[in-house]
């Protein structure tokens, strides 16, 4: 999937949750996660050759972390902290430079959003930042959540719907519809 989006030094690409344990064979795996990680390395790659800024959020949790279902949560065991489940899809080629963020880290509270408890929303303002450029896993949990945020936060808000993946793909479009009213820019 080729998606032309136009980069500039005022753009961040944010990659989403693009972790092992949300990709085929993954403790929560979303079917088609790996198949997004060509297009997302295309945007990569583009962003970087644009002067935008790349992010990557992941899911960071501690051991025994409120999320899961073991501790009244909604989720199985996923993506702890220093796990191979955590680590970003090994195909995925992020640069060295790229910025990291990591949520949902506290053993009592959860995170979907790249932009909860973590300062990214005021990094990327001291950085200049006017657009954010969002893609990846989950749509309907995590990317939808960041998406919203960003508006929330006052970025211009793109999401490239192509490369993202939902949980449930029969409320995929419900999901992108709830963006669009909340101001969120859904390429198709």
């Amino acid at each position: 999937m080729t998606l032309q989006v136009n980069y500039g030094p005022r753009d961040a690409l944010l990659v989403v949750d693009m972790q092992n344990d949300f990709c085929e064979g993954g403790a929560l795996a979303v079917t088609g996660g790996s198949a997004l990680v060509p297009g997302i390395n295309a945007q990569i790659a583009a962003a970087r050759d644009a002067g935008a800024l790349v992010v990557a959020s992941r899911d960071w949790h501690p051991v025994d972390h409120v999320s899961f279902d073991h501790r009244g949560g909604t989720w199985p065991v996923h993506c702890v902290q220093d796990t191979p489940g955590a680590a970003f899809h090994p195909d995925l080629a992020l640069p060295d430079d790229a910025i990291r963020v990591s949520k949902a880290t506290a053993f009592d509270a959860d995170a979907y959003s790249a932009f909860d408890a973590t300062g990214l929303g005021g990094y990327l303002r001291e950085r200049g930042i006017e657009r954010v450029v969002i893609c990846g896993l989950a749509l309907d949990v995590c990317v939808k959540a960041t998406a919203e945020a960003a508006r929330r936060e006052g970025f211009t808000t793109r999401l490239l719907a192509p490369l993202s993946a939902a949980v449930d793909p029969g409320g995929a479009d419900a999901v992108l519809g709830e963006l669009e009213s909340a101001g969120v820019e859904v390429v198709e």
